[in-house]
This record gives structure tokens, sequence and C-alpha cells, in this order.
């Protein structure tokens, strides 16, 4: 474990080579940002060649970013009084020769500011890639994760309101601790895997996060706490039990089963208006439709839920990509292994495997808002903040009939209508309100539907543009509210009008 003056001392390196993320980047340039994304080293190498052998900044990045062995004395030079640490904590090993190679990863990290936050800026530390630049093998048991898409995508799906607390369940290398203490006067982290939480420790030591770190398996470590915001990225995938574990990503627990007990769970840790934010995946079983199974779970937890299912994968896709994830997607034994995981997900009756977002509030209804719903439309960032819009959503739709109609309701931010007929012809065959920003619903209006949302500005109780309407199009008051109550009361929901 590297002690916490040592991690002082490094952060204070880190700023004096100016090692920081703006500055690596330029120096590497476009090229090798690119190239880095695709897990290649080359374009950032090739950015690197040039450098003299005492400068620091060139030689950190060709230690933890490249991963390359670094001549023992470049390193000294670069790192003065924290490389001595480093190396005694194991973080630091001899390479060949006179080099030194890095056994863990600091790097800069950094995310721009929101409209809800403002922008993060810091350092991670995680276990070296083991595929890049195509290197085959399988990594470590004990393997701490850097940032991935997942992390990102977690970290955009937030919701970043000021909260009192916040829980990072199953932290990994410690980032999202870095996002959440934008926001949460107090963090607290947790994982299983001891290993992460050294490196979590760095993570957050460099980048001045305050976080309690905590030891264990799901919510045994705060037992006793309760949270206004969870988020989590399962460490789970549903694959055959074998000795060859992941800590990452292999619970202990059959097919689905951990993600089911981090959502029932994490429901009975949300303080009132409490909010958990997970992305995660699950089973799709034969015979039961998968909103429904979830619902299922979700229900007796009393919060409102939103789960939105991006992406289906079929068993052979699945265990392909976490054969490959594994470095087992090649040599001999790659056919058997294939074939134990088509055998278990068959075994456990899994047609296939759903991955997406789900949203859960401690609303304190009588009647929780669960929504399940397959989502084929592209979003549009920030996330966290259309999850906050939809919560506000809800709580308006949830009025009665006689304050629906009361309200004098406005065409929410981007929302915009789409046309399609024939050109030239009097009238459209469809009408499409479409939102261009958040969560990007579309949906099918006919034309009473699109006049009523057209005429929202504000300025009208919906009962008065009805009135309005009935009278323009000809047809029965009565009538025509009974038709488009249902469907205001849809559009206020569905976040296509608000207050």
């Amino acid at each position: 474990m590297l002690p916490l003056d040592a991690i002082a001392t490094l952060r204070a390196r880190l700023l004096d080579t100016d090692y920081t993320l703006d500055a690596v980047l330029d120096r590497l340039g476009e090229a090798g940002r690119r190239g880095l994304e695709r897990n290649s080293t080359t374009p950032a190498r090739d950015a690197l060649n040039a450098a003299d052998p005492d400068d620091a900044q060139a030689a950190l990045a060709r230690l933890w970013i490249l991963q390359d062995a670094v001549g023992a004395a470049s390193v000294r030079r670069a790192l003065g009084d924290a490389a001595g640490p480093l190396a005694s904590a194991g973080l630091l090993a001899p390479g060949p020769g006179d080099t030194v190679r890095a056994t863990a990863v600091v790097r800069p990290y950094g995310a721009e500011a929101t409209a809800s936050t403002p922008a993060v800026a810091g350092w991670i530390c995680h276990d070296p890639l083991p595929n890049l630049d195509g290197h085959a093998g399988a990594p470590r048991p004990d393997h701490v994760l850097g940032i991935s898409p997942a992390s990102t995508t977690l970290a955009q799906l937030s919701i970043r309101r000021p909260v009192a607390s916040a829980l990072d369940l199953g932290t990994g290398c410690g980032v999202q601790s870095l996002h959440l203490a934008a926001h949460a006067e107090r963090i607290v982290a947790t994982d299983l895997n001891p290993r992460a939480l050294d490196l979590a420790r760095i993570t957050t030591g460099l980048s001045c996060v305050d976080a309690d770190l905590r030891l264990g398996s799901l919510y045994d470590p705060v037992a006793a706490d309760s949270f206004d915001l969870i988020v989590c990225n399962p460490p789970f995938v549903i694959s055959p039990p074998t000795d060859a574990r992941l800590t990452y990503r292999e619970g202990d627990l059959p097919g689905d089963e951990l993600v089911r007990r981090v959502l029932v769970e994490g429901a009975g840790k949300l303080n009132p208006q409490g909010t958990m934010q997970v992305l995660c995946n699950w089973a799709i079983v034969d015979g039961e439709p998968w909103d429904e199974r979830l619902a299922d779970w979700l229900r007796p937890t009393g919060c409102d839920a939103l789960v939105l299912q991006r992406e289906r994968l079929d068993p052979y896709e699945y265990a392909e990509i976490w054969l490959a994830d594994a470095g087992l997607d090649a040599g001999a034994g790659h056919q058997r292994r294939y074939r134990e995981w088509l055998d278990y997900l068959g075994a456990l009756r899994i047609t296939g495997v759903g991955m997406g977002w789900v949203s859960l509030r401690n609303a304190g209804r009588a009647t929780p808002d669960l929504r399940l719903e397959d989502w084929p439309f592209d979003v549009h960032q920030p996330v966290g903040d259309a999850l906050a819009a939809q919560q506000r959503a809800v709580d308006l739709a949830a009025v009665t009939e006689a304050t629906l109609l009361a309200t004098r309701w406005r065409l929410a931010p981007g929302v915009v209508q789409e046309t399609l007929g024939r050109p030239g012809a009097e009238d459209p065959e469809h009408i499409v309100l479409r939102q261009s920003q958040g969560l990007g619903r579309a949906t099918e209006a006919g034309t009473a539907v699109a006049a009523l949302v057209g005429a929202c500005e504000g300025d009208l109780a919906a009962s008065e543009i009805i009135v309005a309407l009935a009278s323009l199009l000809e047809v029965d008051t009565d009538a025509l509210t009974a038709e488009l109550t249902p469907r205001l009361r849809d559009l206020v929901l569905d976040g296509y009008l608000t207050a």
C-alpha cells in the first residue's frame, strides 16, 4: 500500500512535470489520442520519439500510458522522491536491463463541465491494459479496470444534483468517486477486491477527493447507512462457474442474480427521494418477457423505476465478447470454453442478454411509476440531466385530471415536429414529435395532438386550448377532451410538455 505522504509527494511531482490531461493529450497529438482509443500505442510513441531523455513528462507518458520499459535513471528523475515509495509498494518493478516497468498505471483524467456539474480533473490509478497493441493474455484475477466505455457511460448517466451522501458501489479504480466529489458532501466507495481499494486510494488521494473506502461484498460494508445517490456498474458477467475468476466482472451468484440483488437491496438503501443509477445487463429467459421479469424484481421496492434496454445480444455474441475480454478467444481451449458458456446459458434458458440503464428513485408513492422500455432512439448528452428531467416529468404527470387540464403547459426545450407525406399534399400522412435533446423520444401525433402541443406556450390552460381546438375542428368539446386528456398526460410524462 502506498502511504498517504507518498501519494501527496507523487501528486506534487505530477503537477511539477505537467503530467496533466490537457498537456499530455497535446503532447501525444490527435493521432496519438485516437490510436490509444484503439489500444494502439504506435501513433503516440511516434509523437514522443524526439523527446529528450531528461523530459520528465515524456518519461511518465511512456511508463504509464504506453506501458513501456523506461530507463531507470529517467524514471528516477521524473518521479523524484516518489520513485522509492512506488517501488516499495510494488507499483514499479525492474524491467529488462536497467529499465523500470509499471505494475499499475497512473494517468491523467478529466471530464468537461455539464449544465449541472463542474469539470472533473485529476488522476486515476489502475492495472495495465492486458491487450494493448494486440497482446494476448488473460488479466490477473484481481485486475482493476481503468477507464472503459462502461465507466464513462455510468458517469454520464448519473444525476448530478447536490446530495449529502453518495455510494460508489464496486468502485474499482475510483473514477466514479471523482465525479461524485463535484456534488456530494460525503462519499462512501466499496469494493470486494482489496487491490481495487488500494488503487482507488491512490486515485482519490492524487485527485484530492475525500472518500470513505470500505472492503466488502455488495451492501455488507454499508449495512447501517443510507444514501441520497447510489451509482454502480455491477461487477458481473453471466458466465459459467470456473476456477479462473475475474473479480471485476464475475460474482458467485447464478445468472443475473447479482444484478437483482444490486437493484433490490440498493432500493432499500435510498433515503427519501434518493436515486440509484445502474449500468447493467440482465438475462432474457425463454418464455418470460424481459420487462415483466424485471418489473417483478422492482415493483416490491416501492421505487419509481426507469429501465431502458439499449441493446440485446444473443448467447453467441455475449459469450464471444467476454471470452475476448478475458483473453480466451484464441488458443487450444477456445472452442471448449465457448461451448461451456453456451451450455451454461442454455441450462438457464437464457435466449439473450439485455444491456442498458436502470434508474430508481425512492419517490414515496403508494403506487410507484414503472417504465421498462426497449430504446431505439439516439440519446443526447448529458444523459444524467435528461434522467433528472424525466423524474420531474413523472411528478408533473402524477396529478388529478382537473389539475392536468387546468395547468398552463409549455413546450419542452428541444421538441420539434417532423412531417411525412407526398410533396405538395395538403395534409401530411404522418406527424412525429421528436425530442432533439435528452432521451430523444419520438411519438406519432394526430392533427389534434400536434395542434395541442403547438399551442402550449404557458399562457393558456390545457382545457382552454382544447375548447378552442374543438371549435376550430368543429367537433364536440367533451368528446375531444376525453380523447386528448390521456394523450396530454402521456406527453407530460414523456417530457414533451413541462410546467
